[in-house]
């Protein structure tokens, strides 16, 4: 009989704990530099550092290399434990020199853990870890479990990166930055515009239904948008609005985080051929009700009832209309109901940018058009997929995909001069063929139609960095920021490529590391970040960041990559070549 008497002495147990795990960002290029110091000054750092897990109730699992594996028992000492962490070492590092400074990524996570007398497992501990792995140098990343434990708990800045595919985890996580660095915990709450502020919140699916979802946040959209086009208002974008999606409100807090002085609420109830909408205005300074209402309707009615509640916001706001804007908000595109509904579905998972998705959105905004064939927002939706496949190198054919998207997009126009998405994808064909006086003719007006459109300005930026006028992209790329304050990822890496064109190679890292560690799959700015360091003589480091452009995507090309990006001036792409070339890369 097999000896079994050592597994029947381990006592295995499970309980519910925090994790933190932590790491030194850069530890192999420190080594590589100077072993010995590294060695030495991670001593030091951890003579510091590891006493404070016990400080805060934790203990310490492992310390194996660079690492930290400690658990808590109380989530809230876990966080406090890391905030005070990161602050000790930024205060050690002001001290040492730059290149030898050592920074701790931390990640943390709660989840049920099995236990034995000198080891512990389980997926919270391999989450926390992978979290640790996407947070910032110097910073903490958290799962949204421990978020919901902390928020309003902790006041801290919290920044949500989405959902994210860690490796070896088979669902996708939603995760958080908390923001540390001086640069964003000290600045002020956004100012408030002068002129009247609103967000509109994600209105709450009250229908029983989970399919119903994206009739809801269309809905929730489509009042973002009609708001947006009011050129007497500023309109927080859907982007920064949607964080807030299934989290308890709290209104005062979301007015400072955002700007803004008004916040709009409220639930959507669709059942048959019926929907009921409440909607209620709130002052986020005072948290007073302005304004609250409650419209039932048949679901062919739908669009008299959206074009009402917007009517009552701004009549409310006491912001008087053009008569250009009174006509652009009563023209709806369609008056089918199925064909709407299509274009929702599609717009939703158009916005989740996987090649699948964009896939399937395409297939809905045709059924879209086979319903109503002057319907424009589908075409323009056909347009920016093809512009996907196109910037994506997803397309078989890259120029045909370029003339298809050209193709739905002058449509779109055709059938809607008034409609800001229309000349936003037209704008982007026009950028993508190098036509960049084109690009920014379509933009301009565009945000004429919609002075609130935040990806319309990030877009503007962009064609003016691609121009050559990368000092007047600056302008744009901060609106977009202030009326999307948790702006996409992408959006640092348009400031990051404006500030390199200016030559300021540290600000352009700095954004990119930034951004990497919100979209760990990225292979673009991976390339910049790593010619970046080669203009800065960080040779190591560009080597580095290469390496992992080449995990990340083993089929990079730097040619197709100069093919594609639209530079009018081939010498800023060349530049980043030599950037490259220093750090002795292709």
């Amino acid at each position: 009989m097999a000896d079994v008497s050592g597994i029947a002495e381990t006592r295995m147990e499970r309980r519910l704990s925090a994790i933190l795990a932590a790491d030194i960002a850069g530890y192999s290029a420190l080594m590589g530099a100077d072993e010995a110091r590294t060695v030495r000054d991670l001593k030091g750092h951890q003579a510091v550092v590891l006493p404070m897990v016990g400080e805060f109730g934790g203990r310490i699992i492992d310390t194996a290399g660079d690492g930290i594996l400690a658990e808590f028992p109380s989530v809230v000492n876990a966080v406090k434990c890391a905030v005070a962490i990161q602050s000790k070492m930024a205060e050690r590092n002001a001290t040492i020199e730059p290149e030898h400074r050592m920074q701790f990524r931390v990640g943390i996570n709660i989840g049920d853990v099995v236990y034995d007398e000198a080891r512990i497992y389980g997926d919270g501990i391999n989450v926390a870890a992978r979290l640790e792995g996407i947070a910032e140098a110097g910073g903490i990343c958290i799962s949204s479990k421990v978020y919901e434990e902390i928020s309003g708990r902790i006041d801290l800045t919290y920044e949500d990166i989405g959902e994210q595919q860690l490796k070896n985890i088979a669902r996708p996580v939603r995760a958080y930055h908390l923001r540390l660095d001086s640069t964003v915990t000290s600045a002020p709450a956004p100012a408030l515009p002068d002129k009247p502020s609103i967000a509109v919140l994600p209105f709450v699916n009250m229908s029983g239904d989970q399919e119903q979802e994206y009739f809801v946040d269309g809905m929730t959209e489509d009042l973002i948008t009609d708001l947006s086009k009011v050129s007497g208002l500023f309109v927080i974008a859907r982007n920064s609005s949607f964080t807030y999606k299934g989290k308890a409100v709290d209104v005062k807090r979301i007015g400072r985080e955002l700007g803004v002085r008004h916040v709009l609420e409220g639930s959507v109830r669709k059942a048959g051929n019926r929907v009921r909408i409440t909607a209620q205005l709130i002052d986020a300074g005072s948290g007073g009700h302005l304004w609250a209402e409650r419209f039932d309707r048949d679901l062919t009615d739908i669009f008299s009832m959206e074009d009402e509640v917007v009517e009552k916001i701004v009549r409310a706001l006491a912001v008087t209309l053009t008569q250009g804007e009174e006509r652009r908000l009563r023209r709806r595109g369609t008056g089918n109901v199925e064909a709407y509904e299509l274009w929702l579905r599609g717009r939703e998972l158009l916005t989740r940018s996987t090649r699948e998705s964009v896939e399937q959105a395409r297939a809905m905004y045709r059924r879209a058009i086979e319903i109503d064939m002057n319907f424009p927002a589908p075409h323009a939706g056909l347009a920016l997929a093809a512009i996907a496949d196109y910037v994506s190198d997803w397309a078989l054919d890259p120029a045909q995909a370029l003339d298809e998207a050209e193709r739905w997009a002058r449509r779109a126009v055709e059938l809607n001069d008034q409609e800001p998405v229309s000349h936003m994808a037209l704008g982007n064909v026009l950028l993508w063929r190098r036509d960049h006086e084109g690009a920014l003719s379509e933009f301009r007006h565009m945000i004429v139609l919609d002075p609130n459109f935040a990806q319309g300005h990030a877009a503007t930026g962009l064609a003016l960095m691609y121009a050559g006028r990368a000092a007047e992209a600056l302008e744009p790329i901060a609106a977009a920021m202030r009326l999307d304050p948790h702006y996409s990822p992408i959006v640092l890496h348009f400031l990051a490529q404006a500030n390199y064109s200016l030559g300021e190679y540290e600000t352009a890292a700095q954004l990119l590391v930034r951004r990497i560690a919100r979209t760990p799959g990225t292979d673009s700015s991976r390339m910049l970040l790593a010619s970046c360091y080669g203009h800065l003589g960080r040779g190591e480091d560009a080597r580095a960041t290469w390496a992992e452009l080449l995990q990340v995507n083993p089929e990079f090309s730097l040619t197709q990559r100069a093919g594609v990006l639209p530079y009018k001036d081939p010498g800023d792409f060349q530049r980043i070549a030599e950037g490259l070339a220093k750090a002795g890369l292709p």
